[in-house]
């Protein structure tokens, strides 16, 4: 069974190495088959085609990380809360969590964006790695919820 630590434990190595562009640890954090997916929650930002990704398999994730990151802001900063499992399958489990990303603006924090991010561990031979991750970057002005549309995956 995987444990909800192990689990934050591997997205917070994730979230610091991406914003530090350390790109050799990249690599043992994700499985083989991996597939990543980012957009915006409304597909209507200036920046669609920057934050736009659906890659299958290691080497296309690392890859387009890789180019989005070296395009992206630094410092830069993911901040995960909320990190819990949502569901348990023998070796694998899904997790769901906010990120908030902030940047450094006239000398001063910036909040850049929030998201929801949601995806899949994988125990691989005692090795926990991410098999699918999803990121939906916050776009939508907030409205008051009775009024507007719950969350929905």
């Amino acid at each position: 069974m995987i444990e909800n630590a192990d689990v934050q434990q591997l997205l917070s190595h994730w979230w610091f190495a991406y914003d530090n562009a350390i790109y050799d640890e990249w690599p043992s954090m994700f499985a083989d088959d991996a597939h990543f997916v980012c957009r915006t929650d409304t597909g209507k930002t200036d920046y669609e085609e920057f934050v736009n990704a659906d890659v299958s398999g290691k080497d296309a994730v690392l890859a387009w990380q890789t180019q989005h990151r070296q395009g992206s802001p630094s410092p830069l900063r993911h901040g995960g809360e909320n990190i819990h499992i949502s569901a348990q399958r023998d070796s694998e489990a899904d997790f769901r969590s906010y990120i908030r990303v902030s940047q450094i603006v006239n000398g001063s924090p910036s909040q850049l964006s929030t998201a929801i991010v949601e995806g899949t561990v994988r125990d691989e031979n005692g090795a926990l790695r991410i098999s699918e991750l999803t990121v939906i970057l916050d776009t939508a002005d907030s409205t008051v919820l009775g009024e507007g549309k719950a969350y929905s995956k």
